[in-house]
């Protein structure tokens, strides 16, 4: 996006905010929220902001006509064949033209608003500035979370605001800006230099250690996105559901879709799994409902066989705990958590690498490359200076809820007073580490 997070953070957002809560009524400050959207998105799109009202448009006038209709269910097939159709102009067929940023994310907010209109005619949004909004809202445009519509419903129209839901917002939007410019981007150094290398460099040593930092890399980047939509949507008013839950913390592969990208695994369940039939049509049909969702699930994210193998991986992993006992003796257990993270950091060389083949000799490596000749140590040692050390360190530490076991043994005031402080540190941090080095975008924003 040519709109750099500098002009975002110093003149864009203080504008918003500052105009948003000027204006009166909760009209005004939706047309405010509207404007500022759209400015958003045309200044990364100039030409896709087009596409994004044409869509909003069309559905809009489609859904109505659903409403009034005596035969809802074929107006709902156009909407789901119309847009995803579009998705799959634009992100798997050979057209050559760039992929709109956020396509995958709001193409499933507006199918989710149809099929929810389906269910329940009576929440058909007929404001057609709200349905703009609600599908168009900046700070998860572009890379989510998913908001499914009747979760907003009632706060597009009536909302509460408070000088403590405020400042929550903001210290939790800074906090997601730290994820992803102090933690993910000093470890996405690493990453793209290890994945980047000749196959002659790599070893055991070399590989995992790519392979467990790309899993820091991409946590620290996605929940940091996530938290940033959640803390900007408190300062509007609003209240988003949380995206991730400590995935890191799973015993097992389900657990780990419960905590991981929430929205998408609920979305997937509410509009896919659950109208397949579920789990109510036995437990052959079960297992292959599993397998659909999470084939889908590796196809949303792109056209690249890589990520069809990284979904099925999870597929055939939760259908092996749903199938046997296993699962459950290991549920909580250390032995649990040694195998889900050695599937999820696996799986996920699938999902960052380029090629099948690629993934394969990487893999290959992490299990038999005992071979330590060669140039890599003199290679990686210039990454690791203290400031990554400490970066890699901090991603470690929060990896894990430490908050929740630490309660008891907090000082509320003390705490309080530390997140500011915090805060306000991570924030000049997050400045000057943008000033010195740039704009670097969010992984989620190619998907």
């Amino acid at each position: 996006m040519v709109f750099s997070s500098i002009s975002f953070l110093i003149l864009f957002l203080p504008l918003t905010v500052l105009l948003y809560y000027i204006v009166p009524g909760i009209k005004c400050k939706n047309a405010v929220l509207l404007a500022a959207s759209i400015l958003f998105y045309a200044l990364g799109e100039p030409l896709y902001i087009f596409l994004l009202a044409g869509s909003v448009t069309i559905n809009y006038f489609l859904t109505l006509a659903m409403c009034r209709c005596r035969y809802p269910g074929r107006v709902l097939a156009v909407i789901a064949v119309l847009n995803i159709g579009t998705l799959c102009f634009f992100k798997y067929l050979p057209v050559g033209l760039p992929l709109p940023i956020g396509i995958s994310f709001y193409t499933f907010q507006i199918l989710s608003y149809a099929v929810d209109v389906y269910r329940d005619r009576d929440i058909v949004q007929k404001n057609f500035f709200s349905l703009f909004l609600y599908i168009s809202f900046f700070p998860q445009l572009v890379a989510g979370p998913i908001i499914k519509y009747y979760d907003v419903k009632t706060q597009l129209e009536d909302r509460r605001f408070s000088a403590e839901k405020v400042s929550a917002g903001l210290r939790r939007f800074i906090y997601g800006l730290g994820k992803k410019v102090l933690i993910s981007n000093t470890i996405a150094v690493i990453v793209d230099g290890i994945y980047g290398w000749d196959y002659s460099q790599y070893n055991v040593i070399v590989t995992w250690t790519g392979a467990v930092l790309y899993c820091l890399q991409l946590y620290y980047d996605f929940s940091g996105y996530s938290d940033m939509a959640i803390g900007l949507g408190k300062l509007f008013g609003f209240d988003f559901r949380e995206n991730f839950r400590y995935p890191y913390e799973s015993t097992s592969i389900r657990e780990f879709w419960r905590r991981w990208h929430i929205s998408l695994s609920t979305w997937f369940k509410e509009y896919l799994y659950i109208p397949l039939g579920g789990n109510r049509k036995g437990k052959t049909r079960t297992y292959i409902n599993k397998l659909i969702v999470f084939f889908c699930t590796g196809l949303w994210h792109g056209a690249n066989i890589t990520f069809v193998v990284w979904g099925m991986i999870h597929g055939l992993f939760s259908v092996l705990e749903e199938k046997g006992t296993w699962a459950a003796k290991l549920k909580g257990t250390l032995a649990g958590w040694l195998y889900a993270s050695l599937i999820v950091c696996v799986a996920f060389v699938f999902f960052r690498s380029d090629t099948i083949g690629q993934a394969l000799y990487f893999i290959k490596e992490m299990f038999t490359g005992f071979d330590l000749s060669g140039q890599w140590l003199t290679l990686m040692l210039p990454w690791f200076d203290r400031f990554t050390i400490a970066m890699i360190l901090l991603g470690v530490i929060g990896m894990f809820d430490w908050k929740d076991r630490l309660q008891k043994f907090r000082s509320a005031k003390a705490v309080t007073a530390a997140e500011y402080a915090g805060s306000v540190i991570c924030l000049a941090l997050c400045v000057m580490s943008l000033a010195v080095n740039g704009y670097n975008p969010f992984i989620y924003f190619r998907f």
